[in-house]
């Protein structure tokens, strides 16, 4: 009775302060005409989503180019626009994006990973600068650690594209931009507190090192310590977490402008989720039951351009991963160590644009389950993953309307041997108001242990890959049309796209043929991801932007020897994101915010009283905030207005350790504790505050 007495206090401050912010713009003598006239002639540059044909992209083609001459559809967001929603992490931001859901896959200890067009997160490929830091592992565990402070922007790439990046990019490509330290903030501070205590701190300053060294050293402190069990299960709501993640970067300038950074990240995470009267004596006890999960992690990444005549660039990127965990009473420990280097060359003939390139990347992976156990199962065997590749892009541009992107990958891998990856852009582009993009692309995924139904991987099983086990692959096909629609002295864009992506090979455990064994082989059958996807922003002439995103798919897949469609899990048949944003004066600013959700296919148990499939929802937010020509800012608001929360998440909470799982009495459906039907998250309806000060 307490906590909601002193949730609605909280509730209450902050409705208080909302109504001090729009009393305040009452009074402020701001001519409003006058700012709508100088709003109109800075129309695009307010545009949060930055779309403006001046945008420069880097993640279709690995170089810089304009988006308006990239053949690759690629979507860009930039902070402002996640700042509408504040968050702690890249892992919830990413939701504003339309056809991107972050899944948490358990509704314990709250882990996830990030969905693209509906397509499972090993799919995904997470890039940071360029460079493959986030794969396998910290897909799982290391989504949360990446705070928004470090972003400079993120660029978006749905389909395969693995022809540029090799495995794991048969779904779609993120890259995450750092702050260049050459023109980031001397000093910035950003606090946010909300009323369940979840409190985070991101703090980073620049210091020059001579007159052609700039670093920019950032921290991050987040932690949530408050037990709140609202649906009264006996479970945390939320995981409880204490996250730090230290972050140096340093860039160089160079004769002839020639690139040259690195950086460093430290990433250290306590995460727990379970039984409310667990305490870390229990942790990997059968008495009460809790998931609590240690992460340690270390990523270094960089680049440099060769003092050549030539465009010779290499990149560069290394993380280690340790994993120290309890589900219950069943232990987890991981290393993992993944190295890249990537060295290309780009020459530009005539029309053509040239990049080639070699490629090489080597994963370590080694934990205390059967899958990296040898033959004999008496001894350990690490997975030791090398793959050599080669690739060449042309771009051409035909003419000034028309321009092609031929492109080819060579990759080597120990296991598949070599795997092929060709693809082909189009561009159309009759006037700067109509661009037609129509992508052709492969992926490709090597088997990964890890990801290869790692839940199931616990006994004393041998572990069998069959030896004419065939990578997965992917053939996709996007139609882009980019319509800039001029209204007024402002223009209306719509960026509107249909694909269809077809998936083989998939790589399964079969963990029945054999009580032994675990066998992986490719799946006797096919994939299908298809639908269409709009985004649509405009600026009125009055102080309103809008930003709405809707996106239908059909995510399903068919074997061989069964005449059904099975859907894909947690792809809705239909989901949407809006933003939209009201400037009242100078400085004070409402943003609402959010994303809809249609029905999806959820894991259930043979028998399940719960329901297939989810029913339709909304996670809403709504924000003020006003900044100070002091550097100040201040913002305030309600996340989850709705209050919306899954029913039942949890199967059996009460038998966590499933002791009665087999009382014919009590449980003849033989039902056993499950975490994974969970499909969005279990905070309700909270408020926060927020202070941010900066200098430039």
């Amino acid at each position: 009775m307490s906590n909601n007495f002193n949730f609605m206090k909280r509730i209450l401050f902050f409705i208080i302060l909302l109504s001090s912010f729009f009393q305040a713009q009452e009074m402020d003598s701001l001519n409003l005409k006058s700012y709508q006239k100088e709003s109109s002639l800075d129309s695009l540059k307010r545009n949060e989503v930055t779309k403006d044909i001046e945008d420069v992209v880097i993640t279709g083609t690995i170089k810089p180019v304009g988006k308006s001459k990239s053949p690759v559809a690629v979507e860009i967001y930039s902070p402002k626009f996640f700042r509408k929603n504040p968050t702690p992490n890249i892992f919830e931001a990413i939701a504003m994006v339309n056809g991107v859901k972050p899944q948490l896959n358990c509704s314990v200890c709250n882990t996830g990973d990030i969905h693209i067009n509906g397509l499972e997160g090993p799919y995904t490929m997470i890039l940071i600068d360029g460079m493959p830091i986030v794969s396998s592992l910290s897909t799982v565990y290391g989504l949360s650690g990446i705070p928004n402070s470090l972003i400079e922007r993120v660029e978006v790439v749905k389909g395969p594209a693995s022809s540029l990046y090799g495995s794991e990019a048969m779904g779609g490509v993120i890259n995450i931009i750092t702050k260049n330290t050459l023109t980031a903030p001397r000093f910035s501070i950003d606090m946010m507190t909300n009323t369940w205590s979840e409190n985070n701190l991101d703090l980073s300053t620049k210091f020059n090192a001579g007159k052609n060294a700039a670093s920019l050293l950032s921290l991050n402190y987040f932690i949530f310590n408050e037990r709140i069990d609202q649906n009264k299960d006996n479970f945390t709501d939320a995981a409880l977490q204490k996250r730090i993640s230290v972050f140096n970067k340093w860039n160089f300038q160079r004769k002839e402008n020639r690139m040259a950074s690195f950086a460093l990240r430290y990433l250290y995470e306590d995460r727990f989720g379970g039984e409310m009267q667990w305490n870390k004596s229990y942790r990997g006890s059968g008495e009460i039951y809790g998931e609590s999960i240690y992460t340690n992690r270390v990523e270094a990444f960089g680049v440099y351009q060769w003092p050549l005549k030539e465009q010779v660039i290499s990149q560069f990127s290394y993380n280690y991963h340790d994993q120290n965990s309890f589900y219950g009473n069943n232990p987890y420990e991981a290393l993992q160590k993944v190295a890249f280097v990537q060295t290309y060359w780009n020459r530009k003939l005539g029309n053509h644009d040239l990049i080639t390139g070699l490629t090489y990347k080597r994963t370590f992976y080694d934990d205390n389950t059967p899958g990296t156990l040898s033959s004999d199962g008496l001894t350990n065997e690490t997975m030791k993953s090398p793959i050599l590749g080669a690739f060449i892009q042309d771009q051409w541009e035909i003419d000034s309307k028309n321009t092609l992107l031929l492109g080819y990958r060579y990759d080597y891998d120990q296991i598949h041997h070599s795997v092929h990856s060709p693809r082909a852009a189009w561009k159309f582009s009759h006037n700067p108001y109509h661009t037609i993009r129509f992508n052709f692309g492969t992926g490709f995924r090597v088997v990964n242990l890890f990801t290869e139904d790692h839940a199931a991987l616990t006994g004393s099983r041998e572990v069998i890959i069959k030896a004419d086990l065939k990578p997965e692959r992917s053939v996709n096909g996007n139609l882009n049309y980019v319509w800039k629609i001029p209204v007024g002295s402002r223009f209306l864009n719509l960026d509107t796209s249909a694909f269809y992506t077809y998936f083989s090979n998939k790589i399964v455990g079969d963990f029945d043929t054999d009580p032994d064994k675990i066998i992986y082989d490719n799946l006797h059958g096919y994939g299908i991801s298809r639908g269409l996807s709009m985004n649509m922003d405009f600026s009125f002439t009055f102080p309103l932007t809008v930003n709405l995103g809707v996106t239908y798919l059909d995510v399903y897949q068919k074997i061989d020897d069964e005449d059904r469609k099975v859907q894909q899990l947690h792809a809705p048949k239909w989901s949407g994101t809006y933003a939209l944003t009201y400037q009242f004066s100078e400085g004070l600013t409402l943003d609402f915010t959010g994303q809809l959700y249609g029905p999806m296919r959820l894991p259930v148990q043979v028998n399940d009283y719960r329901p297939d499939y989810s029913p339709f929802y909304s996670l809403a937010n709504i924000q003020v905030s006003k900044r100070f020509e002091s550097g100040f800012e201040v913002y305030c608001g309600i996340k989850n207005l709705f209050n919306f929360t899954p029913e039942d998440p949890l199967m059996r909470p009460f038998d966590p350790f499933d002791q009665y799982a087999d009382d014919p009495i009590n449980n003849p459906s033989h039902y056993t504790f499950d975490t994974a039907y969970g499909y969005a998250p279990m905070q309700g309806i909270r408020g926060f505050l927020g202070v941010k000060y900066s200098i430039k």
